[in-house]
């Protein structure tokens, strides 16, 4: 008696190991589509950043200048005489500090004993002058017309003096150190300088540079 067969149905676990395998699985992340970034998307993202560097380039320049500003020379006041009319005025024993007297008429004006550090007198006209013991130290005094002047005492140090004639200037006890001079001016000096500063203790002739 022959019995009778029917075909079974397997399941997966009966496939064959690759045949399993072929079978997706939607549990697997890996196997799940990433949509790359479009052109336009990359585009905006370097922008954003070329910004954001730009921005922090200009914080660090503005904290940088503010960092390394300086005070001015001048004085808190603005006052200037430039150009002023100031014959015969008396400005003695003033704190004049980094004030311009730029091609102001200065004749026979009185500054003895005052503090003109950093001053500006840039073509002024100086005739007949009172600046004993004054301090021009730093001072701008650049083709200064001051014939008759009394610069007894004064401190010149580091002032720039060029194209501006000694002639007839009295300079007994002037400190000149590191001053800015003509040599011909510097010559005309040395045959007459004389004197020692009382407040630099300066000698007149060494801080000129002249020669024994």
């Amino acid at each position: 008696m022959t019995e009778d067969t029917h075909p079974i149905a397997s399941s997966n676990a009966d496939l064959p190991h690759t045949a399993a395998s072929a079978v997706p699985n939607p549990n697997n992340s890996t196997q799940l589509d990433q949509t790359p970034p479009t052109p336009t998307h990359s585009v905006w993202i370097k922008i954003r950043r070329g910004f954001l560097q730009l921005l922090l380039v200009l914080a660090l320049a503005c904290l940088w200048i503010a960092l390394s500003a300086t005070p001015a020379l001048a004085e808190p006041d603005t006052v200037n005489y430039n150009n002023a009319i100031l014959t015969n005025q008396d400005f003695s024993h003033q704190n004049l500090r980094g004030k311009a007297f730029v091609s102001a008429e200065m004749r026979g004006i009185n500054f003895e004993g005052s503090d003109l550090t950093n001053a500006i007198f840039t073509k002024g006209i100086l005739l007949n002058a009172n600046l004993k013991g004054a301090n021009l130290t730093g001072a701008l005094a650049d083709r200064v017309f001051w014939v008759g002047a009394d610069l007894t005492n004064a401190i010149l140090q580091e002032t720039t003096l060029t194209r501006t004639s000694f002639k007839g200037v009295t300079v007994t006890g002037v400190d000149f150190t590191d001053a800015l001079l003509d040599r011909y001016e510097i010559a005309t000096l040395c045959e007459r300088a004389d004197g020692t500063n009382p407040t630099t203790g300066a000698d007149t002739r060494e801080s000129l540079g002249c020669r024994n």
